[in-house]
């Protein structure tokens, strides 16, 4: 059974292009289940309806897992038994006819202008980690691209010109994002300095570590967290987070919800539309300021 599960893992690494994150969280939860069949003296191939039915049960009853939670295995569960069936191992996905719970909608967290402003002042300027650090923070505010997108750019993969960066997303596909005047001069000092003096093993990735190694995912929430801990924001921190206030300022600025799921590399607009909520001060400002019976006018 652990090659299969290799294999699948293999599968979502190079067919789907999955990140290290979301591949650990699916292995997770397939050997979780496991763990559950081989309690209860189970076959993963032999499994019925009513099993998966009472494994639900167990995550709600006994682990106290939350329905969100639970949601996101009963996905993971549904993607694997898909695999296994098309590779003929089972007979059939019997995950499609189970529905998870409902999820509370959970809305995105982000970071104020001045938040931001405040996190981009900590890095220095003058050293290699520094401005790399630098450029992590610009480049995912600038571009709003996942974190498992940024460890994999490339030099190669930038036009300085036309200050865009082509990106090899979800499902192996490519997109190009643009940034910035404040991205672009943190980019140019990294390049022409930093970069130079971190590259001593003379990769083609933008983003190294102090050894010159490819940045991991994992490596670059470390360097988030160690840089929010300078500062006076009481926020947890991760590039996700950053992104959501990417789509957030985007959006309360005006723009539409059609860019800002092209820029964020969404499928669905499904996945975009729970930024919304974050337009409601926007919306208000302006209604108070165009609509004429908003406001008492005194003059009256």
């Amino acid at each position: 059974m652990d090659k299969t599960i290799d294999e699948y893992i293999d599968y979502l690494k190079f067919q789907k292009n999955y990140s290290t994150y979301t591949l650990e969280n699916y292995k997770n939860d397939i050997l979780e289940f496991l763990e559950y069949l081989q309690r209860e003296n189970l076959n993963y191939k032999d499994i019925e309806y009513s099993d998966i039915r009472f494994y639900l049960m167990f995550l709600k009853d006994e682990k106290k897992d939350n329905n969100s939670s639970i949601d996101r295995k009963l996905s993971s569960l549904r993607s694997f038994y898909k695999y296994l069936a098309n590779e003929n191992i089972v007979k059939n996905n019997l995950f499609t006819l189970v529905k998870g719970p409902k999820k509370q909608t959970k809305l995105p967290r982000y970071f104020l202008y001045n938040e931001l402003e405040e996190l981009f002042l900590v890095p220095s300027k003058v050293t290699p980690l520094g401005q790399r650090d630098l450029l992590i923070l610009e480049m995912l505010y600038a571009t709003g691209v996942r974190v498992g997108e940024l460890v994999g750019i490339k030099v190669k993969d930038i036009n300085l010109t036309e200050k865009n960066i082509l990106i090899l997303g979800k499902g192996n596909k490519e997109r190009f994002v643009s940034y910035g005047d404040y991205c672009a001069e943190a980019l140019e000092r990294y390049l022409n300095d930093g970069y130079h003096r971190l590259n001593i093993l003379k990769s083609e990735f933008l983003f190294l570590n102090k050894k010159g190694g490819v940045l991991t995912e994992r490596g670059i929430r470390y360097i988030l967290d160690q840089l929010i801990k300078k500062t006076s924001i009481n926020k947890n921190i991760s590039p996700h987070m950053i992104r959501h206030s990417f789509a957030t300022h985007l959006l309360n600025e005006g723009c539409d919800l059609l860019t800002v799921q092209k820029l964020l590399g969404h499928e669905s607009i499904k996945a975009t539309q729970i930024y919304t909520h974050v337009t409601t001060d926007r919306l208000k400002e302006v209604y108070y300021d165009s609509f004429p019976r908003a406001k008492k006018n005194d003059k009256f």
